[in-house]
C-alpha cells in the first residue's frame, strides 16, 4: 500500500496510532484531579499538556513495537499493519511526544519530571516486551498508581499523594488491563504474547478486575478523614458496577457485558477520586 505522504496525511495516520480515546480519557482524569486539587490554571493546562503527549507517545511506541504482529494478524484497523506510513515515521513521532512530555513535566518541578519519567518507562516496558510476561499488570500498576501524585507533584507545594490514592489508582490500572485485552486473546496467543491475563484466562481475569475496583473504591471512602453525601454516592454506584460484573463474569463466560460494566466502575472509581481531590493536596 503507499504510504501517506502529505504532511497532514502523515499526522492523521499518526493520531489514529497513539489510541486516542485511551489517551485522551486519561488526560481528562489528569486535568479533572488537577482541577478538584486546586491547581492554579497555568498548572493544570501544562500538566494536561504533558499527560496528553507522553499518553500519545504510549500510544506510537505500542504500536510501533506492534507492526510486525498486527500485520500477521491483519489488523486492518492498525495504520501501521497497514502501511499508511512507515513504522520509522512512528518511532520519531514517538520520541518527539516523549521529550515534549519531559520538558513540559520539568516546568512544574523536578518531582513531576522523575514521577512522569517512571510512569513513561513503565508504559514503554510494557509495550517493549513485558506485555508478553506474567508480570505484564505491573507497569499498569506503577503507571496508574502514579497518576495522582503527578497531580500533587504539580502544585505550588509539591507533594506525593497520599497512599489511598496510590491504591486507587493502582486498582483503575489493573481493572484496565485485566479486561483490555480479553477481546484479543486468541490474535496475542498466535503471535507468542502470553501476559498474566492469558495465563489466568477469560473468568478470573475478569473477577480479578472487580475485586479490584472494589478494593480501590473502598480505599478513597476510607482514605479521606470526613467522606462527603456525594462521595458516598458514587462509591456505592462504583462497587455495585464492580460487583455486578463479578457476579456477571462467574456465571457466564466474560464477554462485553462485563468488559463494560468493569470499565463503567472504573470511571466511577476516577469521579470518586475528583471528588475527593482536595484530601490529595491536604
Amino acid at each position: 500500500m503507499t504510504a501517506a505522504r502529505s504532511p497532514l496525511r502523515v499526522a492523521g495516520v499518526l493520531w489514529r496510532s497513539t489510541h486516542p480515546g485511551p489517551s485522551v480519557v486519561v488526560t481528562a482524569i489528569a486535568v479533572v484531579l488537577g482541577v478538584a486539587a486546586g491547581l492554579d490554571v497555568w498548572r493544570i493546562v501544562v500538566l494536561g499538556a504533558a499527560i496528553l503527549l507522553g499518553q500519545l507517545s504510549v500510544g506510537l511506541s505500542n504500536d510501533a513495537f506492534d507492526a510486525a504482529r498486527d500485520r500477521a494478524n491483519a489488523r486492518a484497523d492498525k495504520p501501521l499493519a497497514r502501511g499508511d506510513v512507515a513504522v520509522r515515521t512512528a518511532w520519531i513521532a514517538a520520541g518527539a511526544t516523549v521529550a515534549a512530555a519531559l520538558a513540559l513535566s520539568a516546568v512544574l518541578g523536578t518531582g513531576m519530571l522523575v514521577a512522569h519519567l517512571i510512569a513513561l518507562a513503565s508504559a514503554w516496558a510494557y509495550n517493549a516486551r513485558l506485555k508478553a510476561t506474567p508480570f505484564s499488570v505491573v507497569p499498569f500498576i506503577v503507571s496508574f498508581g502514579l497518576l495522582p501524585s503527578l497531580v500533587t507533584l504539580s502544585a505550588a507545594d509539591p507533594r506525593m499523594a497520599p497512599a489511598w490514592a496510590w491504591v486507587a489508582g493502582g486498582a483503575i490500572g489493573v481493572a484496565i488491563h485485566l479486561t483490555n485485552v480479553l477481546p484479543d486473546l486468541e490474535d496475542d496467543a498466535r503471535t507468542g504474547i502470553r501476559g498474566l491475563p492469558h495465563r489466568l484466562g477469560r473468568t478470573v481475569s475478569a473477577v480479578i478486575a472487580a475485586l479490584a475496583l472494589v478494593a480501590g473504591a473502598v480505599a478513597v471512602l476510607a482514605g479521606p478523614t470526613s467522606p462527603s453525601v456525594i462521595g458516598w454516592i458514587v462509591f456505592a454506584l462504583a462497587a455495585a458496577l464492580a460487583v455486578a460484573g463479578l457476579v456477571l463474569a462467574l456465571v457466564r463466560p466474560p464477554g462485553r457485558a462485563v468488559f463494560r460494566l468493569v470499565m463503567l466502575a472504573a470511571l466511577l472509581l476516577c469521579v470518586q477520586l475528583a471528588v475527593t481531590g482536595q484530601s490529595l493536596v491536604s
